[in-house]
C-alpha cells in the first residue's frame, strides 16, 4: 500500500492514477477530490499526530508532497516551522507503522551559502523526514510546469496581464523547468527501488534559460508581444507588490518564491531521467499542456487568490513560535519551565498551578476559575513532545464536535538535531469575539513566547543524561 500525503495537489492528482495501476493507493487530504479507480481518499489533519499515526497504518510506501505556503488568516506561524510540524509528524507515523520509504518532492537546492527561506524549507523537510530511520529518497526540481501548479501559473498570469515586464536583476538567473510528466514519471520509478534510498536527485527539464527568457518563451507561446525592460535596481518588496498587483496572488505565497529567484535553480546532475528512460520533455512541450483546458486554469486563478478556508472554518488558532533549547535540556524541561517562568513574568496577576498528574491551570491572581486547563496526556506525551489539550477556561470556547478536527492542543516539541523547540497551539478555538481575540490575546501570545524564547536563550547548558555503552559511533 502507498500513502500520499498532499494528494489534491496538482502533482499528486496527475501522479494518483499512475500508481494506481500497481499499488493499492490511500490519497490524504482534508478535503476529498475526485473519485480516482483504485484510490481511496481518506481526510486527515497533517498537524495531528495521531490522524497521520492512523493514516499511515499498514503502509509500505509514502509520498511526501505537502507545501504550507498557502496563506491563512487564523495563523500565528512562519510556513517553515508549519512545514517542520507536518514533516516530523509524518516521519513519526512512517517509522511507527514500519515504512519501507518516503520519496519526498523537495526544492533544487543551489550551491550558495545563504539559501532564500523557500529553499531553505525544503532542505529542513527532507532532514527531518530522514531523522527517524526510515529511507527517504528526496526529488529535488526547480519550476514544475504542469496544470493547476502555483509557480506555473503566476508566470503565465503576469505575462498575459502585464504588456510591460520589468526585469530586475534576479530575473537573470537561470533556471531548469522539468515537466510535470516527468515528475510523475520519476517519483513512480524510485518507488520501492532500494538502489534510491537515502539518496537526493535532482530534477531537470530539457532546456536552461534565464526567467528573462523564461517569460518571453511563454509570451510566444501565448501569443502575446511584451516589451521586456531591464531594471537595474528593484527592491525585493517591491517586484513582490507587482506581481501580486498583476496575477492576484497572495503575499505569502508570492514573496517566498520571488526571494528564491535570486538563486540558479540548475540541476547538479539530471541523470535519473536517464536511468529510468526517458526522454526530458522540452519548456514548450510542458507549457503547452498546462495552458490546456480553461476550467484547469481557472481553478489554478481561484487557487492563487484564495486563503486556507479549511484553518478559517470556525474561527480556529494555529499558533507555532521556534524556540531555542538549551544544550542539555530536553521539551520536557521546556515545558515545564514555561509553567514556572509564565507567573515570574506577570508579577502579580497570573499564577499557574500544576497538580500531581501535571495539569496545569492558569488563573489571574484573586480569581478562582481558571482562564485557560491545560490536561497532561501522559499516552500521548513523550521526551521530545510533551502535549497538553486544551479542555476549559473562561478563553477557551467550545469546539465544534462534528468538523472532525483533532481536539485543542499546546505541544512543545523538539527538532531532532536538539537545537530547538517548537512551542505549537493547535485547534484552539477562542471564547473571546475574534475581533477582540486579534487585538489582545493573540498579541500578548506573540509577545509571551518571543520574551519566552530570550530567556531559554540565556540559560546555562547542562549535561544531558545518557545510558552508558552506548553503541559505537552514536553521537
Amino acid at each position: 500500500m502507498v500513502v500520499v500525503a498532499g494528494a489534491s495537489g496538482f502533482v499528486g492528482t496527475a501522479l494518483l492514477p499512475v500508481l494506481a495501476e500497481k499499488f493499492d493507493v490511500v490519497a490524504l487530504s482534508r478535503s476529498v477530490s475526485a473519485s480516482i479507480p483504485g484510490v481511496r481518499w481518506q481526510s486527515c489533519d497533517l498537524f495531528s499526530l495521531l490522524q497521520t499515526e492512523r493514516a499511515l497504518a499498514g503502509a509500505s510506501y509514502a509520498i511526501y508532497l505537502v507545501h504550507s505556503m498557502l496563506p491563512a488568516r487564523l495563523t500565528q506561524a512562519r510556513f517553515e516551522d508549519m512545514d517542520f510540524i507536518l514533516a516530523d509528524n509524518f516521519a513519526r507515523s512512517a517509522a511507527r507503522a514500519g515504512v519501507k520509504q518516503i520519496v519526498y518532492l523537495g526544492g533544487i537546492i543551489p550551491d550558495d551559502a545563504r539559501l532564500s527561506r523557500h529553499l531553505a524549507s525544503r532542505l529542513e523537510v527532507e532532514r527531518v523526514l530522514a531523522a527517524r530511520n526510515v529511507p527517504v529518497t528526496g526529488l529535488r526540481a526547480g519550476l514544475i510546469v504542469g496544470p493547476r501548479g502555483s509557480s506555473c501559473r503566476i508566470m503565465v498570469r503576469l505575462v498575459q496581464r502585464s504588456p510591460v515586464l520589468l526585469c530586475p536583476h534576479w530575473t537573470r538567473s537561470m533556471t531548469q523547468p522539468v515537466g510535470l510528466r516527468d515528475v510523475v514519471h520519476l517519483v513512480n520509478f524510485c518507488l520501492g527501488r532500494e538502489e534510491m534510498f537515502g539518496r537526493a536527485f535532482d530534477l531537470g527539464g530539457a532546456d536552461v534559460m534565464s526567467y528573462v527568457d523564461l517569460m518571453k518563451r511563454t509570451a510566444q507561446r501565448l501569443g502575446k508581444k511584451r516589451m521586456i525592460v531591464a531594471v537595474p535596481l528593484v527592491p525585493t518588496r517591491l517586484g513582490v507588490m507587482g506581481i501580486r498587483m498583476f496575477t492576484g496572488a497572495h503575499r505569502e505565497l508570492v514573496a517566498p518564491l520571488v526571494e528564491s529567484l535570486r538563486h540558479a535553480m540548475l540541476a547538479h546532475s539530471p541523470t535519473l531521467q536517464e536511468r529510468a528512460g526517458i526522454e526530458p520533455q522540452s519548456f514548450e512541450e510542458a507549457l503547452d499542456i498546462a495552458l490546456a483546458g480553461e476550467q484547469e486554469a481557472v481553478e489554478a486563478d481561484e487557487h492563487l487568490a484564495r486563503r486556507d478556508h479549511q484553518s478559517e472554518h470556525g474561527r480556529y488558532v494555529c499558533s507555532i513560535q521556534r524556540l531555542p533549547l538549551p544544550p542539555g535540556r530536553d521539551a520536557i524541561w521546556v515545558a515545564q519551565e514555561y509553567a514556572r517562568w509564565l507567573p515570574s513574568f506577570f508579577k502579580f496577576v497570573l499564577r499557574v498551578t500544576v497538580d500531581e498528574r501535571l495539569n496545569l491551570a492558569f488563573r489571574l491572581s484573586g480569581v478562582r476559575q481558571p482562564l485557560l486547563e491545560l490536561s497532561y496526556s501522559r499516552d500521548r506525551s513523550s521526551a521530545d513532545r510533551p502535549l497538553y489539550y486544551i479542555t476549559g477556561g473562561l478563553l477557551a470556547g467550545e469546539a465544534e464536535l462534528a468538523d472532525g478536527r483533532a481536539p485543542a492542543r499546546l505541544e512543545f516539541r523538539e527538532s531532532p538535531d536538539r537545537r530547538s523547540v517548537l512551542a505549537a497551539i493547535f485547534n484552539f478555538r477562542p471564547s473571546l469575539p475574534w475581533w477582540f481575540y486579534r487585538l489582545t490575546q493573540a498579541p500578548i501570545h506573540l509577545m509571551v513566547m518571543k520574551f519566552f524564547a530570550w530567556h531559554l536563550a540565556r540559560q546555562q547548558p547542562v549535561a544531558r543524561r545518557a545510558p552508558e555503552g552506548r553503541p559505537v559511533g552514536e553521537a
